[in-house]
């Protein structure tokens, strides 16, 4: 971990419910958790950006409204995590929300695919949620505050090309529900958010994969459309002012949770085609890191592996 520093901001709206609490979000220098912590920081609250790309980080800690601080931390680093958690208890006060963002993606057959890189988005996506609870759930207690998992549609129904993503992010619901009953007793509520399409740098990277575009073709239309990081930061706030337990962005996402049996089979379905037409070698082809910051912390890794 280094801590990069702080950056002050003008006064918080009054009478909002969040005002004057302390934020966590992972993952903030772009996409949703930059844009959720600009939520954030509008609704009153203190909050602290933790993500990998130094100067990106710095930028998305300026242009918030509120007093805040940004620490560059790796979520797969326990050890940064705890500097990182302290470093904000000293700065702002113990955390009431804790929001565990911090993911990347990797596409391409299983197969094909490095087991470092299919280790990697594991690690950052399950691991690294766990590691930030760990690090935030002594102030959380403290609190008696909030800890939201933030997950995918990718956990309703497994996509072929995106074994690691999928695997990450059902584990990660799955974490988050057993941790609910864990620390229920404590005061903390545990909230899981389902995003699906985001336009994120991820996200646009899909549209590269001819298997992953079939399976969004198949959608139907209101299905398809991709919501903005600031749309969806909006709808993540009203759930963590309501300390919900279940996050649906787009909201029409909980109609969904009833039929999640079907899902596996439905995907199955509609990937298989594009599967028989593309031989092994056009597949091996589409092996590759989804977004920049995803390749910023795969680049990042391999670096320290190379010293």
């Amino acid at each position: 971990m280094r801590d990069i520093g702080s950056v002050g901001g003008h006064s918080s709206p009054p009478g909002t419910p969040l005002r004057g609490r302390v934020a966590v979000v992972t993952g903030a220098a772009r996409g949703v958790g930059e844009a959720l912590a600009q939520r954030l920081s509008a609704a009153g609250m203190l909050v602290a950006l933790l993500g990998r790309e130094e100067e990106t980080l710095r930028r998305a800690a300026a242009s918030l409204p509120n007093r805040n601080i940004y620490v560059e931390a790796d979520v797969t680093d326990h050890a940064a995590l705890e500097d990182a958690a302290r470093h904000v208890d000293n700065e702002l006060g113990p955390a009431s929300v804790v929001v565990a963002n911090a993911g990347i993606a990797a596409g391409g057959p299983f197969t094909r695919t490095a087991a470092d890189l299919w280790q990697r988005v594991i690690d950052v996506n399950l691991v690294g949620s766990a590691n930030t609870a760990r690090a935030f759930l002594p102030q959380l207690t403290h609190t008696r505050g909030y800890f939201l998992q933030i997950a995918s549609t990718a956990a309703f129904g497994s996509a072929p090309m995106m074994s690691a993503y999928c695997a990450s992010k059902a584990g990660a619901e799955s974490f988050a529900q057993a941790l609910r009953g864990e620390v229920e007793r404590d005061g903390i509520t545990v909230g899981i958010a389902y995003l699906h399409w985001t336009g994120t740098a991820m996200v646009a990277g899909i549209d590269d994969h001819p298997v992953l575009q079939a399976l969004r073709r198949n959608q139907p239309r209101f299905a398809r459309r991709v919501h903005t990081p600031a749309q969806v930061a909006d709808w993540l706030t009203t759930g963590i002012t309501h300390r919900a337990h279940h996050i649906y962005a787009p909201p029409w996402l909980r109609w969904c949770q009833p039929l999640r049996p079907l899902f596996p089979a439905v995907v199955a379905r509609i990937t298989r085609r594009e599967l028989r037409t593309r031989s092994h070698t056009e597949l091996a082809a589409d092996v590759t890191v989804l977004g920049a910051g995803g390749l910023a912390d795969w680049n990042s890794f391999l670096s320290r592996k190379h010293l």
